[in-house]
C-alpha cells in the first residue's frame, strides 16, 4: 500500500510540475528572435536602398544577430 502512495505521489507531483511548465506565458518566446524580427522590420521600412546598407552596418559586431547571419565586420 505505501510503495503504491509513494509511486502515484511522486508521479504526481512530477506531472505536476511538468503542467506548470507547459502552460507558463514564456515558454514560446525568445527574446533573440524578437529582437532580429524588429531590427528587419526597422531595415525593411527604410526609404532606399542606402538607408538600408547604413542600418545594417550599422549594427554592432558583438551582435549575436550578426554574428548568425556572418555579418560580422
Amino acid at each position: 500500500m505505501i510503495d503504491y502512495f509513494a509511486l502515484a505521489l511522486g508521479h504526481g507531483l512530477i506531472a505536476i510540475a511538468l503542467l506548470r511548465l507547459v502552460l507558463r506565458d514564456g515558454l514560446d518566446t525568445d527574446p533573440l528572435i524578437e529582437q532580429m524580427t524588429s531590427d528587419t522590420k526597422a531595415n525593411r521600412k527604410a526609404n532606399s536602398v542606402t538607408a538600408r546598407s547604413a542600418a545594417r552596418r550599422a549594427c554592432k559586431p558583438d551582435d549575436p544577430a550578426t554574428q548568425l547571419h556572418g555579418d560580422s565586420a
